[in-house]
């Protein structure tokens, strides 16, 4: 079951309703509560332990939440496998590497595109020869800046290069809500500016949502920020409140922007 293309633009693309999510007698998601606006960037900030992953893993299909519903564009989607989410308009990509390395870029791509263009497992049939999967292809290496390293396997990729693929392979299949989990971490700054340039252009038009700890991708990125503590969404709002907002500066912000500033003083 796909997302229809007539859905009413006034639906959420991705809607938390009173969400928990508990791990034996620990509770990690403690009743939060998100809209986000079909065509929004939206990052995900919080201290180290907020729940962002698990809150991630929960959007996507990896846990079940305890109580409360998820909405993927007007469908109701909380306890849904992964497989079946992704094929009802969620891709995602993950912190740690998620590649075949021993791929090229083009094969890493291919895989991800075949599915969403009806292909399904046949022996009579030769990949190289369905022809409308090569130009998709080809069009998301051009979008991704690979195009140039078509045939290289991915683990002889640069970092940055590998980290471009991921997101390559997540938008492949034209789902219109993307996930990306801490797309820069690991980055110098030159490959993070890029890097953002990049996510901004391949996103266009699609709904977006991040996590990210470097607050100068935040702050350039997101259309609006959701700032979670404790499992709780405390603020969610555009940069420049959230920014002001003086719930957010003492539970989270302004220890961080003070760390990042001292780091970058320091360099």
């Amino acid at each position: 079951m796909s997302i229809s293309g007539n859905l009413n633009p006034g639906t959420p693309a991705v809607e938390l309703r009173d969400v928990r999510k508990s791990f034996g007698k620990t509770e990690i998601i403690r009743g939060a509560s998100l809209s986000v606006a079909q065509g929004e960037r939206v990052a995900i900030i919080g201290p180290n332990g907020a729940g962002k992953s698990t809150l991630f893993n929960l959007i996507s299909g990896r846990f079940a939440p305890t109580s409360g519903e998820i909405h993927l564009m007007g469908q109701r989607i909380d306890g849904r496998k992964p497989y079946d989410i992704n094929r009802r308009g969620l891709a995602r990509s993950f912190q740690v590497s998620n590649l075949f390395t021993r791929l090229s870029a083009f094969e890493n791509i291919r895989c991800a595109v075949l599915w969403s263009m009806g292909h399904r497992y046949a022996f009579w049939r030769f990949l190289a020869d369905l022809d409308d999967v090569t130009d998709r292809v080809d069009e998301v290496l051009e979008m991704i800046k690979l195009d140039k390293k078509r045939d290289h396997l991915a683990m002889n990729l640069t970092y940055a290069e590998q980290r471009a693929l991921e997101v390559g392979v997540t938008i492949a299949g034209g789902s219109p809500v993307i996930l990306l989990d801490e797309p820069t971490a690991g980055m110098s700054k030159s490959e993070t500016t890029r890097f953002v340039r990049l996510i901004r252009d391949v996103t266009e038009g699609k709904t977006l949502l991040t996590v990210e700890h470097d607050m100068g991708v935040v702050f350039g990125l997101a259309d609006k920020i959701a700032v979670l503590v404790y499992g709780e969404v405390i603020a969610f709002d555009t940069p420049e409140r959230v920014r002001a907002d003086a719930r957010v500066q003492e539970a989270y912000l302004g220890s961080v922007l003070a760390e990042q500033q001292a780091a970058a003083a320091g360099a």
